[in-house]
C-alpha cells in the first residue's frame, strides 16, 4: 500500500516517565502526538498499540515515575499543518502578546477565539502560536472560554508548565475577572459557594449547572460600580471550574451581559437591542508565585467591554 506524499511516518518510541508522573496516559499521548486526531489516540489505546511496561492500559491510567511507555509508529497527514492560517489572525495573535521572557508568555486573548482547536474548531490560540514560533515548545498553562478575553499564560517549556500547574492545584494563583451582570447585585452577596456539574446536551454542546453532585466551587465578588441596568463587578476565582463565573452569577439571579448560553431571554433581547456583541467577561489580572518571586500580569479592559457598559448606562 502506498502512502500519500503529504503523510509523514514517525517511528516507534519508548519514553521513560519522570516529570509526567501522575498524568493520565490519554492526555500524555495527546501532547506527544499533537497532530494525531484524538480518535486515533484512543484507538491506539483500545487496540493495545500503546504499552506501559509491556502491558495494555486504559485511557484513565495515571503514569508513574519509572514507567516505560511504548508509543507505536504513526503516519501523520501533514496537509492540515501546511494549510495557511489567515494572515489577519496570525497578526492579531502576535499583537496580543503582552509579556514574554524565556519561560512564560502572556497573551491578552481576544474574545471570540478559542484557546485550542477541537469540538468543531479547526484551530485556536495555541495552534496559531505554534505556527508563529515553530521551533519553540509552547503549552497552555490554563484555559479561558472562547468568548472570554484577557490574561492567558503560555509555558515555554515542560518544566515551567508543571510548575504553573502545581501552583494552580495548590490554589496559589489569584485571578481577577471584570464582569458586567444584569440587574442590581446585592451588596451582601460577596461569596458564592455552589457545586458545579458538567453535562452534555443532546446537540453535543457542553453545559454546566448547579447540582449537589457537582464539584465544590467558590467565587468571591466585589462591586466596582452600580448602574441602573447592570452592575460592574470583580470576580475572584478560588476554584477553576468550567463556566464557573457565568453559572455562579446566573444562579444568583444576575447573568453575565452578552451570555447567550446561560442568560435569560429578556436579558438577551436587551443585549441584542443595545448591539452588545460580546460576553462581558474579561480576565483582567493574574498574580502567582514563581521561582522565588511574585509575577503580576494585567490586561486592560477592552474597548468593546467599555462600550457595552456605556450602552447599558445610556439606555437607563
Amino acid at each position: 500500500m502506498t502512502r500519500d506524499r503529504n503523510q509523514k511516518r514517525f517511528p516507534v518510541r519508548h519514553v521513560d516517565i519522570r516529570e509526567d508522573a501522575g498524568q493520565r496516559i490519554d492526555n500524555f499521548l495527546k501532547r506527544e502526538l499533537k497532530k494525531v486526531p484524538k480518535s486515533r489516540v484512543y484507538r491506539m489505546l483500545r487496540r493495545g498499540e500503546v504499552r506501559v511496561n509491556g502491558g495494555r492500559v486504559k485511557p484513565t491510567y495515571r503514569l508513574r515515575a519509572g514507567d516505560s511507555v511504548r508509543i507505536p509508529p504513526v503516519f501523520i497527514d501533514d496537509t492540515a499543518s501546511m494549510a495557511s492560517l489567515p494572515d489577519t489572525l496570525l497578526t492579531r495573535i502576535e499583537r496580543a502578546i503582552s509579556y514574554e521572557d524565556d519561560e512564560i508568555m502572556v497573551l491578552d486573548k481576544p474574545a471570540g477565539i478559542a484557546v485550542h482547536g477541537g469540538s468543531g474548531v479547526s484551530f485556536g490560540v495555541i495552534e496559531v502560536l505554534r505556527r508563529l514560533r515553530p521551533t519553540e515548545s509552547l503549552e497552555l498553562a490554563h484555559r479561558l472560554d472562547r468568548d472570554t478575553s484577557g490574561c492567558l499564560m503560555i509555558a515555554k517549556s515542560r518544566g515551567v508548565l508543571l510548575e504553573l500547574h502545581q501552583a494552580l492545584r495548590d490554589r496559589l494563583v489569584r485571578k481577577r475577572y471584570a464582569v458586567l451582570v444584569f440587574g442590581t447585585w446585592p451588596k451582601r452577596l460577596r461569596t458564592i459557594r455552589l457545586p458545579l456539574h458538567r453535562y452534555v446536551v443532546a446537540s453535543g454542546e457542553r453545559r454546566v449547572r448547579v447540582a449537589s453532585v457537582g464539584k465544590p466551587s467558590r467565587t468571591d465578588v466585589q462591586i466596582v460600580t452600580q448602574g441602573a441596568r447592570a452592575t460592574w463587578i470583580n470576580a475572584h476565582l478560588h476554584t477553576g471550574r468550567t463556566h464557573q463565573i457565568r453559572v455562579h452569577t446566573f444562579a444568583s439571579g444576575h447573568g453575565v451581559v452578552g451570555d447567550d448560553k446561560y442568560g435569560l431571554p429578556d436579558n438577551r433581547e436587551l443585549a441584542e437591542r443595545l448591539e452588545i456583541r460580546r460576553l462581558c467577561l474579561h480576565a483582567e489580572q493574574i498574580i502567582l508565585p514563581f521561582r522565588h518571586t511574585t509575577l503580576r500580569f494585567e490586561c486592560p479592559i477592552p474597548e468593546e467591554f467599555l462600550s457595552s457598559w456605556e450602552a447599558l448606562e445610556a439606555d437607563s
